[in-house]
């Protein structure tokens, strides 16, 4: 026997089949929307995936020198004022503000007109003198055979001879001149002393240059220095050619090995430090001459570290991370704090021990609980 019941209200009356199936319409829409918000991981979506491959290195032990971190400056240790070494009008000019250039690329050129003229003269002087120097040497030659005849005095002999003198000599000086003015035609081109970057234009086209005159300044950032003031207490401690770990605020994630290039033995009389230079490479150019740094110098006593490859380390926002087998076949994300780098391998802070399997390859995009397939990969030690 089949009933249908209504509500009692006289203006409304629904069935109780019909207010079921809006219920599992509710219900329905309750759980897409708890999919919505509670997504599963992207590795677990989809039909049943493989563990990801993975390379992993076991954290290691290793005595490390306790070190302290001192702010310093980006300076170029090479900064040029670049000169023009000869008179002249500018006809081109090459070197832009930023631009990089090579060393020995042309940076201006001035007109070289009026010595090409100045040489075409001297040239065809030295054509004439030669001239008259051959025919000063056959008089000469036949000079002395007249005086061996007794023809003609010793001192007509002479003449001929200092004649042939005096015409060498002129050859000489107009050579020299040519090699001059050749000279000034070669310099017209001003070079760059060194490989750098261009920091100031001095002159422009249609400027008259006269010798020391301007052209541009060059700083070389290849290899650059870091000047640190360092406190009296360490002076003892630091000694040239000792090696550094140099980072940046704008470049986070980003250690440059440094080396103790120079430290100068007078200090300051108010501060009582002492500057000191730490030579970094530059190769990309990515270090500007100005910025601020923070070198670590190794001082103090030898301390028991725990180190992992460099690799190990995956940046997630302000947080570094290491991802950590767990021995289930998946991962765990572990937040550290880096110190001391030493060659592929970096001091790192936080709840890792010796013998733990870090992640060094595959790691860029792995999630927490992620399944995994590990194969060991072997560093060096430092």
């Amino acid at each position: 026997m089949r009933c249908n019941f209504t509500t009692t209200h006289p203006s409304v009356r629904v069935q109780v089949p019909v207010l079921r199936t809006l219920l599992a319409i509710l219900l329905s829409l309750a759980g897409a929307a708890s999919v919505l918000l509670h997504p599963a991981p992207l590795w677990s979506q989809g039909p049943e995936r493989p563990p990801s491959p993975v390379r992993y290195t076991e954290a290691r032990q290793h005595p490390l020198l306790e070190s302290v971190v001192l702010p310093g400056t980006v300076e170029a240790p090479t900064k040029s004022l670049v000169a023009s070494e000869v008179d002249g009008l500018v006809i081109e000019f090459l070197a832009r503000e930023g631009n990089s250039v090579e060393e020995g690329q042309p940076l201006a050129r001035l007109r070289t007109t009026p010595l090409e003229l100045e040489r075409n003269s001297v040239e065809a002087q030295l054509r004439e003198t030669q001239a008259r120097l051959q025919q000063a040497e056959a008089h000469l030659a036949r000079s002395r055979e007249l005086l061996e005849a007794g023809v003609i005095a010793r001192d007509e002999f002479d003449d001929r001879f200092f004649e042939v003198n005096a015409w060498q000599g002129r050859v000489e000086q107009l050579t020299a001149n040519i090699t001059r003015i050749n000279d000034d035609i070669e310099r017209s081109t001003i070079l760059a002393p060194f490989s750098g970057v261009v920091a100031a234009e001095q002159t422009e086209v249609g400027q008259w240059l006269e010798v020391g005159d301007p052209v541009a300044e060059i700083i070389s950032v290849r290899e650059l220095e870091v000047r640190v003031d360092v406190p009296e207490r360490y002076y003892g401690s630091l000694r040239t050619g000792i090696g550094t770990t140099v980072t940046f605020e704008s470049m986070p994630g980003t250690a440059i090995p440094g080396q103790i290039q120079a430290i100068l033995p007078a200090a300051d009389p108010q501060a009582r430090t002492f500057p000191l230079k730490v030579s970094i490479p530059n190769p990309d150019r990515r270090i500007g001459v100005g910025m601020l740094a923070e070198v670590s110098f190794p001082v103090g006593q030898s301390v028991q570290a725990t180190i992992v490859p460099k690799d190990a380390l995956v940046r997630r926002g302000p947080q570094e991370i290491i991802f950590l087998l767990n021995g289930q076949g998946t991962v765990d994300p572990l937040p550290v704090e880096t110190g001391q780098a030493v060659g592929s391998w970096v001091q790192v802070r936080g709840p890792v021990q010796p013998g733990m399997q870090v992640v060094t390859r595959g790691n860029e995009r792995l999630q927490s609980g992620q399944p995994v397939q590990g194969e060991s990969l072997e560093y060096p030690l430092p």
